[in-house]
């Protein structure tokens, strides 16, 4: 069919979707399926760990069977012995995580808003931030000893800089429309921040708090594995000292399934607070 101007008319093509949009409609899996896919890993070496134990792979001292890793927790557990340092660590965690990120987020917003406030610590937070974890241990321990203050600013330290960076760059990924729009409406300072500004960079400072707490729970057992009396990182080098390898990997095995759980606890609570976007996706 031709044009107005005498030129053929190109018709419209329907867009296909892309490959990787095909293939998961066409092999989509369901809620079992998924868990049990889940699954299949961990089982494949909870089962090449009992059979190195049975055929003796390696000594019993040095990696001790299931069960008896298993007794071991359900002894600990009925105690009271591995609550008590469960419990020690995690208020170790959340104080120094409620501490780093207090912080982190007074930064990201102080250099987000402020471009002067931005210019003047911007470069010097990013060449602290270059320094790793151990390279402020000694430094630390010299100003703070080895009690609960060290522990705790070096888990702070975890949070504080995802938390800051995100919130930053959150404020600055704020499309400038959103700013333009709220400058039509005659919106003052406040009402900015809360209402453009916030919402806009929620999910980049959500996932800075994330990525924080998740760090955080890292850094713990470092810290408690170089100078705690108490604690899950206690119990590991404790075990190890003393050859008690059941209680080092009832330790390991705490200290993984209580960092998944925060995980999935933290996504799920994103999920939520972020529905209203994935609505607006799917719409």
């Amino acid at each position: 069919m031709a044009g107005i101007d005498g030129t053929q008319a190109v018709p419209a093509v329907k867009a296909r979707p892309a490959l990787a949009t095909r293939l998961r409609g066409r092999y989509r899996r369901g809620p079992v399926a998924n868990l049990a896919l889940a699954w299949l890993v961990p089982l494949l070496l909870l089962g090449l760990w009992w059979l190195s134990a049975e055929r003796q792979w390696l000594s019993l001292q040095t990696l001790p069977p299931p069960g008896q890793v298993f007794d071991t927790l359900g002894a600990m557990l009925r105690s009271g012995e591995l609550w008590d340092h469960l419990s020690i660590s995690l208020l170790r965690v959340l104080g120094g995580f409620a501490l780093g990120a207090s912080l982190g987020l007074a930064l990201g917003f102080a250099m987000g808003l402020s471009a002067i406030l931005r210019e003047l610590l911007y470069p010097t937070f990013r060449l602290l931030a270059c320094v790793p974890l151990l390279g402020w241990l000694p430094l630390l321990m010299l100003l703070l000893g080895i009690d609960e203050a060290l522990k705790v600013v070096l888990i702070a330290k975890a949070a504080l800089i995802p938390a800051t960076l995100n919130t930053y760059q959150g404020l600055r990924n704020v499309p400038k429309q959103y700013l333009e729009l709220a400058r039509v409406y005659r919106f003052g300072r406040w009402q900015i921040l809360w209402r453009v500004l916030l919402p806009g960079a929620f999910p980049a400072i959500w996932s800075g708090l994330r990525y924080g707490l998740t760090h955080c729970w890292l850094v713990l057992v470092l810290v408690e594995l170089l100078a705690a009396s108490e604690g899950l990182g206690y119990l590991m080098s404790n075990g190890q000292q003393l050859m008690q390898m059941d209680v080092l990997l009832v330790a390991v095995l705490v200290v993984g399934a209580i960092g998944f759980t925060l995980d999935k606890l933290l996504a799920a609570i994103e999920r939520h607070l972020l529905r209203w976007r994935h609505q607006e996706q799917r719409s």
